[in-house]
């Protein structure tokens, strides 16, 4: 039975009681709307953050919505008070109401009527079906969704799905658009209004393909018609933060709610949209289909006369041109020193460097413009050609275009680029680039040498993307987490201006979850899996056989973690040769993280199904840190009785980024010493992980499960300070291997117990179980705490409209109160 709590003067209606800490969430998150600012919240993952935040923030838009009807009502009377009360009052007071209705439902009508949208955003799709299938439970799933996605994921066209190239499927699903050959797309226009499409208000990625397909018309081109009128628009973080994929969305930020979901990895991912990496090969192949457009359009020009206009010519002149910039680039790239500069261990550039090597080709940002239109037809031009020597289908000149796009995409000064982006330069040892392609003889020095490099335009300040958004006219910013601490050096770096913070406890009880920190294995061997020792036969032997112990105590499910695939994998190898993996394997069924997309559904599936097989005592999922398992899946009850952490996943000390990115902030801290040093930051890169790991266990207020850190450094008053918060007070450290079998057994003896048994996923509440909001009857429903009162009586006993004006405005506030 769902409850409806006032909080700051918002009916808020939730599928249950809430506790306090989702009480004091919401709080927050109504604050920041309210006051049109910026907040940071943490709340631990089972802690019901997903929930309070979709409930808080679709409460006070719901309110929104009718106090901006109410106002258009009063408006109504206003105008029409003084009519003669006759027929043609009546009239233009019901066209008056309709044309309304439908702004209220339109992009350009929210805009009209200052109607903002929440766009909730988070990393991966996977976390967004979670957050859309949250919202289903609510008493708010009547409101206006759309979800996001990528061509890859919604198309439906046998011929554009089957091309395995991304540029090529893009340009070929514009070309079929554009021409209306695909029958699909041909059906969005007068299927949109569809009421089978209408009258489901979420629809996720899935649905969408499905209706698609018995529907026949275009996943792809009908969410993106349905995040014209959505109350709320869920969507990847990279289709607001990345320059290339914000290109083509066109999603309008003006005056929304920005929710940036699991935002730990915000700062990540703001860096890695504003970078880029091109080689030489990338280089190389651009011109090689640069020179095949030249001879086709010389041949055959009708071929291009038959596309349809892109808004930029193709004449031979221009490729000429383009072709030149390429060469002029790539011979300017070849001719970089790599001499590296004392004390240095890398060879690297400042980032206005970058603008250098463009402008040595030409290239800058006043013709960047008319250079990306040309690509852009170049590409659909090779995607018409399905067949002969045009595989690729513009890959090379994709890629370039690509690092165009971000190159030129910030607005920030040059001082401030050439402080907080690097240009590095290597050598590309993967592939020898041109020497090995059969190309024409108008090429650069460095294409027929063969030497190939690879140039990198990295950012290290995510403030970069943070500003993109702000900049847009956004109402507020909500970021928040499971784990997000310190919020202080956060924040800085962000480069935000936060009014509003949070940092909430976690919901479970001191009976519910055992933390151990086990510094010995059970021949006494110092566990402990830093570079100098993970090589240790000692300490990899010792480690397998603590873990086979444990094995034998914990039920059902269990997750372990690696610092890193290739320790995994050595682990793995070493345990198979000395028996350990077969003594596992006596206890539990294995399953290893891959790397593969499909490999990894089958082994989730496998794993949960081994789980609840009665005739097993449960399985065992090997994973790494930062890796599949270890981001936004749910592993509750029996899925996830334990997690165990078997190092601290530190990055590779020695790469690139790594030294750079620890460089930035040493000089950032040097000027602001609210940023943190490059070593905190690399301490805290770990942790962080670990944090993300250790979620995926105790997913709600009744589930329990042990958390075990085997590795001596987990005692370290630095790594201990960096762990979640709600966390620290239960971390007990333990030298005795003993100890931990003995605590351990009586943990989960008294848990099975004393604890409620888990609910079977079968038998939860549907969304349909739960009751619609009862503070929206009809009678008060447009009542505002501390504000007049507009409700439909006050309109009825106040009104002298005629009887036939008065029966509209009763009739179009009923139908409102059941849409809204």
């Amino acid at each position: 039975m769902g409850v409806t709590i006032d909080i700051n003067g918002i009916p808020v209606d939730f599928p249950f009681k809430p506790y306090d800490i989702q009480k004091d969430y919401m709080k927050k998150v109504i604050e920041c709307i309210q006051n049109e600012t910026t907040a940071v919240l943490e709340s631990p993952t089972g802690t019901g953050k997903t929930l309070s935040l979709l409930c808080s923030s679709l409460a006070w838009l719901q309110l929104k919505k009718a106090q901006i009807q109410a106002q258009r009502f009063a408006n109504v009377k206003s105008s029409f008070s003084k009519g003669t009360g006759n027929a043609e009052s009546a009239a233009a007071l019901s066209n008056f109401l309709d044309v309304d209705e439908k702004a209220l439902g339109l992009a350009s009508g929210r805009e009209f009527l200052g109607l903002p949208t929440i766009i909730y955003a988070s990393r991966t799709h996977s976390q967004l079906t979670q957050a859309v299938q949250e919202l289903k439970r609510t008493a708010y799933n009547h409101m206006n969704c759309s979800v996001l996605g990528s061509r890859e994921q919604l198309c439906i066209h046998p011929e554009v799905l089957a091309e395995p190239d991304r540029a090529a499927k893009l340009h070929m699903c514009r070309m079929k658009v554009s021409t209306k050959s695909c029958h699909y797309n041909n059906k969005v226009d007068r299927m949109k209004d569809d009421p089978e499409i209408c009258n489901t208000p979420i629809l996720d990625i899935e649905d969408m393909v499905k209706l698609g397909n018995k529907r026949t018309f275009c996943p792809y081109y009908m969410t993106k018609e349905k995040k014209q009128n959505a109350d709320i628009i869920f969507t990847p973080y990279n289709y607001l933060l990345d320059p290339v994929a914000r290109k083509s969305l066109g999603l309008k930020l003006s005056n929304a709610v920005i929710i940036l979901d699991e935002g730990h990895n915000v700062e990540k991912v703001c860096e890695e949209s504003a970078s880029i990496d091109v080689k030489s090969s990338d280089i190389a192949l651009a011109i090689d289909e640069t020179t095949n457009i030249m001879k086709m359009v010389s041949e055959t020009p009708a071929l291009f006369d038959e596309l349809p206009s892109s808004g930029a010519t193709m004449d031979p002149e221009q490729l000429a041109n383009l072709k030149m910039m390429l060469i002029e680039f790539e011979k300017a790239l070849d001719e970089v020193s790599l001499t590296k500069s004392a004390g240095d261990e890398i060879a690297h550039f400042p980032g206005d460097f970058i603008f250098e090597l463009l402008e040595k080709a030409q290239i800058t940002l006043a013709n960047f413009q008319p250079i990306s239109g040309l690509i852009d037809s170049m590409i659909q031009y090779l995607t018409a050609q399905n067949d002969g020597p045009f595989a690729r289908k513009g890959k090379g000149l994709q890629l370039f275009m690509d690092f165009l796009t971000v190159t030129f995409s910030s607005k920030a000064t040059k001082d401030k680029i050439k402080h907080c982006y690097k240009v590095y330069v290597r050598e590309d040892e993967s592939n020898e680039k041109a020497g090995k392609q059969k190309l024409n003889t108008w090429l650069s020095k460095g294409s027929i040498s063969g030497r190939g490099r690879i140039l990198s335009f990295w950012c290290f300040s995510p403030g970069f993307g943070m500003d993109f958004i702000v900049s847009q006219g956004i109402k507020c910013l909500i970021l928040t987490s499971g784990t997000l601490a310190p919020l202080k050096p956060l924040i800085s770096e962000l480069e935000l201006n936060v009014t509003i913070s949070l940092e909430n406890p976690h919901i479970v009880t001191e009976d519910q979850i055992c933390v151990k920190v086990l510094t010995k294995g059970p021949d006494g061997e110092s566990l402990n899996s830093s570079f100098r020792n993970r090589d240790n036969p000692k300490y990899v032997s010792s480690l397998g056989r603590a873990i086979v112990n444990l094995t034998r105590i914990i039920p059902s499910g269990l997750l372990i973690f690696f610092p890193s695939y290739p320790i995994m994998q050595k682990c793995q190898t070493a345990w198979e040769a000395e028996g350990i993996w077969s003594s596992i394997l006596a206890q539990k069924a294995i399953f290893v993280e891959p790397k593969g997309k499909e490999a990894f559904s089958a082994a989730m599936t496998g794993y949960y199904e081994k789980v609840q097989d009665p005739n097993l005592k449960g399985a065992i999922f090997m994973a790494v840190c930062r890796g599949k398992v270890s981001e936004g899946l749910d592993f509750a009850d029996a899925n996830g009785r334990a997690v165990i952490i078997t190092g601290l996943p530190y990055p590779p000390l020695k790469d690139p980024r790594v030294i750079l990115k620890r460089r930035y902030l040493d000089a950032c801290h040097a000027q602001d010493k609210d940023y943190l040093t490059g070593q905190t930051w690399y301490s805290l890169e770990a942790s962080r992980a670990v944090n993300q790991a250790i979620g995926r266990v105790i997913r709600h207020r009744h589930d329990y499960g042990a958390i075990l850190l085997l590795d001596e450094r987990f005692n370290g008053l630095q790594v201990r300070n960096q762990m979640s918060m709600w966390l620290r007070n239960h971390i007990k450290v333990v030298n005795k291997y003993g100890e931990v079998i003995r605590d351990l057994s009586q943990f989960f003896r008294k848990a099975q117990n004393e604890l409620p048994a888990p609910v079977s996923k079968a038998l939860l509440p549907s969304a349909a179980a739960f009751e619609l909001p009862k503070s929206y009857s009809k009678k008060g429903f447009f009542d505002f705490p501390g504000g007049s009162s507009t409700s439909t009586d006050s309109l009825s006993s106040q009104s002298s409209l005629s009887s036939g004006t008065e029966d509209l405005i009763q009739k179009y506030l009923g139908k409102a109160i059941k849409q809204h």
